[in-house]
């Protein structure tokens, strides 16, 4: 059911002509990030969720481009060592995934695990930030 005066195709968060540029400004920042120009997002977002999820989410945001990080171990960063199981729900509550890169968090022992996208999507993604970061770092100035 579409609120009175608004697209029903549009997101709450989005709605209104403010969020028409917020929109816009995503696509040309997503199209930056999968042509290897961009590293991260600079958007006026604030997803809904509770403190702990909020905390979580600001925690993948710290995550650098390219790097991965296990649950035990973000866990740790905010805190809660033990709290492995609960960083994990709220990775997978986060609801901007990709501009909040959640795709960085991994199992314990390496492995890739859960991922709203799929694992497939998620492999994709580290492995390119990790080209991006190799091309970056290999690039060659001839003068």
């Amino acid at each position: 059911m579409a609120l009175p005066g608004r697209d029903s195709r549009r997101p709450a968060l989005l709605a209104g002509d403010k969020g028409d540029a917020i929109v816009e400004e995503a696509a040309r920042q997503l199209q930056e990030y999968f042509a290897g120009q961009r590293r991260e997002f600079d958007l006026p977002l604030e997803p809904t969720g509770t403190p702990f999820q909020r905390r979580v989410w600001r925690e993948l945001c710290a995550i650098g481009f390219g790097q991965t990080i296990s649950y035990g171990r973000l866990a740790a960063r905010i805190g809660k060592p033990t709290g492995s199981r609960a960083v994990g729900a709220a990775n997978g509550r986060n609801p901007i995934g990709l501009i909040v890169p959640c795709h960085r968090v991994i199992g314990a022992d390496g492995s890739l695990t859960g991922y709203g996208g799929g694992l497939q999507a998620k492999a994709w993604l580290i492995r390119h930030e990790a080209d991006v970061r190799a091309a970056a770092g290999t690039a060659c100035l001839v003068s």
